[in-house]
């Protein structure tokens, strides 16, 4: 039997091995496959999650007995170093020769290194393998600060995995703004921001000459002559192509490094081909997974004398950096005369969004967006499917009457033929065949079946979105399972959890789930264990969120805020002398709020639980700014004061937000209480609002501010006290019940089938007949409430949670202030 031999085992190798065995290939030929690690092949797109507790088994693509079964000979462990044209054979590091009668190099890409002196020295490492992430967290012990070498995406996830440790980390670029590859001067400029928040030091235009120290890092020195003072240094500055094996065996080298192939993967010599990051075709390297697997998929085709070439890639990204969403999609930055260019800014929300589209505005032609990126996949689709613009294409960025941001264009009118998954070349046609077919009507079946979404994962949205327009075409019932590591709905898992009084995130993935959870299901599962008991979210470590796990917002330079809560606005003298008392004792920014409390800025994480310690003995409460949960109850004084009020707004006001405090949601909620119509407490810019008529209350409901403000609707008509409270209840306890995670109580309802007529239906008549049910949860919730600030500062085992730092008690000295109107103010 003939013999293809495969060198890497990397994600471009193996799926070579995987279409090979789809292929006749195997019935011609034996595969013998090598990779230099340890390791099979594994996920390195999601190589972070190893550094945050992940398996390495978790991550492998196909466990070790996959090539066994598929007569698959894998060799791991082992390298080969040298390639014997002449005879057809290849040589390993332990003297073994073995022949071949195809080769196909795989061999990848390592991190790029720059020349400086010093490398050697303890402390320095590179971000790639398995084994790079295993020294550099048997390191994070001894060190406080961290450097990282790039300001692409691999040095900022490389950012991300220290700055989680707790080390206070630097961000280190040569050029003039972070991912230059990917965004514009404006957007990296909101990233930038964005990320300073976090207390990372962004240090721009910096070139690195020389690792100072001993045996060990001690610092950086930069060309211009600065220095930064580091324990522990990341390389992340990019790929070079694994080319050294082609080029010592005489194959052809591109000057900047790659082996040259042409579009059909082949060498100049007809007995070796090529594949993936070590590779230059089209003059490029291409760096992504989608396009190396779609090179793997060209070569199998060839050997089987089919005509396939690889014509280039769209390199669309869309990707989580520390928390922000960051994606590019088409000609990203194109601009010459005959483009025009829509831009949506702002600042104070983190939000940038570009849209590229031609001169007669008939077309998109690419785009940036940064902090949010629902819109990503679809435009991406309309790119890449040519599809003529709507009259008004920046409702794509700014979103439509009525909140709606897909401009009239949904998946409905994608083409059969359209690429939903780039990794693995999966049209909406094959998934909708899925779907039909092999009634894969989930979105983990539909992977299952098709592979889609199961490289990057960008897909995933979209692919629920066509199974969620399918099934809805069919009249079947729509079931929206949330990750691949539960196959149940979100509202499948609340009944889960509450039925089987399941209290920890382990203990469902334990019984219910697979996996280690991922990003989209440790925090949705976290709110819902805290919607369901009330139970201190900062017992969940499974919370993802800086600001609930510290209880407190994090702001500009790494430190926090405090907001004590002010039911409805009133506080008595002694309270506000307080206040001010603890934020001149801490040197606090004083500020009143849109939603009438006082928030006391600039706190370091260490000193929240004193801080908090000395409002609680003066009788505050948390006030869950941090939290997807009540914030505040707006009022007016009503008619206590006001000789326009019609009833007491302040009373009422106080009484509800003291009934919901501390109730969790899939979203944060607001609420107002106005006395008149006058409308002081702005209640119908609220999740629910409460304004006072001659014969008692109206009751609006699913309002909001923010970049897409809505009135609320009238939900119920002159009310009393009494029924406004049960009405709340039960509208608050659906939409808990009912709505996804993230979705404030307005999308809610424009999601909602049957829209407001339904919902009054359900709370007002009770058409389901869970009325009372939903009552009576509402106040199981409510009563197990607890102030979270008050039992940490009880709490020996919580408070220690607060520290600057992970391994040290140290505190934070590069977080530094400026004075503004005498007050301070983080400096840039």
């Amino acid at each position: 039997m003939k013999k293809i031999i495969l060198i890497g085992n990397g994600m471009t190798g193996f799926k070579f091995c995987e279409k090979f065995v789809a292929s006749s290939l195997r019935h011609e030929y034996e595969l013998l496959v090598f990779g230099e690690e340890k390791h099979p092949a594994y996920d390195r797109v999601h190589l972070s999650s190893y550094y945050t507790g992940t398996q390495a088994d978790d991550l492998y693509l196909a466990p070790s007995n996959w090539y066994l079964e598929n007569k698959i000979h894998l060799r791991t462990n082992e390298k080969i170093v040298q390639i014997d044209r002449e005879s057809k054979s290849v040589l390993s590091e332990q003297g073994k020769s073995y022949a071949y009668d195809i080769l196909v190099l795989a061999t990848g890409s390592s991190a790029f290194v720059p020349p400086i002196n010093g490398l050697n020295k303890k402390g320095v490492f590179v971000y790639r393998t398995l084994s790079d992430i295993d020294e550099i967290k048997k390191y994070v012990p001894h060190a406080k600060k961290a450097a990282i070498i790039g300001g692409g995406l691999l040095g900022l996830e490389a950012a991300k995995a220290v700055l989680d440790d707790g080390l206070q980390t630097s961000i280190i670029e040569f050029a003039p703004r972070l991912m230059p590859r990917q965004l514009d001067d404006r957007a990296a400029e909101i990233l930038k921001t964005t990320l300073q928040e976090l207390d990372l030091e962004i240090l721009l235009n910096k070139s690195t000459e020389k690792i100072i120290g001993s045996d060990k890092i001690e610092a950086l020195q930069f060309t211009d002559g600065s220095n930064l003072k580091t324990d522990l240094l990341i390389i992340s500055a990019g790929i070079k192509p694994r080319d050294e094996l082609a080029k010592s065996a005489g194959l052809e080298i591109h000057p900047r490094g790659g082996i040259l192939v042409n579009s059909r993967m082949e060498t100049a010599d007809p007995s070796i081909f090529a594949i993936g990051e070590c590779v230059v075709v089209h003059e490029m390297v291409w760096g992504l997974v989608a396009p190396c697997y779609e090179m793997a998929e060209v070569l199998i085709d060839n050997l089987q004398n089919g005509s396939s070439e690889f014509l280039g890639f769209d390199l669309s990204s869309k990707l989580k950096l520390i928390g922000t969403d960051v994606a590019s999609f088409g000609d990203a930055m194109v601009k010459d005369e005959n483009t025009k260019t829509i831009i949506y800014e702002n600042k104070a929300s983190g939000i940038y969004k570009r849209l590229n589209i031609t001169k007669d505005c008939k077309y998109l032609l690419g785009g940036i967006l940064v902090g949010e990126s629902e819109e990503f996949n679809l435009l991406k689709q309309v790119v890449n499917n040519k599809m003529p613009l709507p009259a008004n294409p920046e409702d794509f960025i700014l979103g439509a009457r009525g909140g709606d941001s897909s401009a009239g264009i949904g998946v409905a009118d994608l083409p059969g033929s359209a690429i939903i998954c780039s990794c693995e070349n999966i049209s909406k046609e094959n998934i909708e065949m899925a779907i039909e077919m092999d009634e894969a009507q989930t979105v983990p079946l539909i992977k299952k079946c098709t592979k889609a979404g199961t490289g990057c994962g960008g897909c995933i949205p979209m692919l629920d979105d066509i199974l969620t327009h399918y099934l809805k075409s069919q009249g079947l019932e729509v079931r929206k399972t949330i990750c691949e590591h539960f196959d149940y709905t979100r509202q499948e898992l609340y009944d889960i959890i509450k039925v089987n009084e399941i209290k920890t995130f382990d203990e469902l993935l334990k019984q219910y789930g697979k996996g280690s959870g991922c990003e989209t299901c440790k925090p949705l599962i976290a709110s819902l264990l805290a919607s369901i008991w009330n139970d201190l979210i900062v017992k969940q470590d499974t919370i993802q969120d800086t600001n609930d796990r510290f209880l407190a917002n994090i702001q500009q330079g790494g430190v926090y805020s405090v907001v004590p809560r002010v039911p409805g606005g009133e506080i008595t003298p002694d309270k506000l002398i307080l206040i001010g008392q603890v934020a001149k004792k801490y040197d606090l920014y004083t500020k009143i709020t849109g939603g009438q409390r006082v928030d006391l800025f600039g706190a370091r994480v260490d000193q929240l639980p004193i801080i908090w310690e000395e409002l609680i003995a003066g009788g505050f409460e948390s006030g869950h700014a941090y939290g997807k949960s009540l914030r505040t109850v707006k009022s007016c004084v009503g008619s206590t004061w006001c000789r326009f009020g019609m009833h007491d707004s302040v009373s009422f006001a106080i009484e509800i937000e003291n009934r919901y405090k501390g109730l969790r949601s899939p979203h944060k909620l607001k609420g107002g209480v106005s006395g008149c119509v006058r409308e002081c407490a702005e209640a119908r810019s609220k999740d629910f609002g409460i304004i006072a008529t001659e014969k008692g209350w109206n009751l609006f409901v699913c309002g909001n501010g923010g970049a897409n403000p809505r009135h609320a609707d009238l939900l119920a008509s002159d009310l009393s006290k009494e029924l406004v409270i049960k009405y709340l209840d039960r509208f608050l306890m659906y939409y808990i019940k009912t709505a996804e995670p993230l979705t404030r109580t307005s999308k809610w309802l424009s999601n909602l089938e049957g829209g407001l007529k339904y919902l009054q239906d359900v709370v007002i008549n009770d058409c389901l007949s869970i009325g009372d049910k939903l009552e009576t949860e509402m106040d199981q919730v409510l009563s197990h409430y607890k102030c979270e600030w008050t039992e940490v500062v009880k709490s020996p085992e919580l408070r220690k949670k607060f520290r600057q730092f992970v391994n040290t008690d140290q505190k934070d000295e590069s977080i530094k202030f400026v004075s503004l109107r005498d007050q301070k103010m983080p400096a840039k």
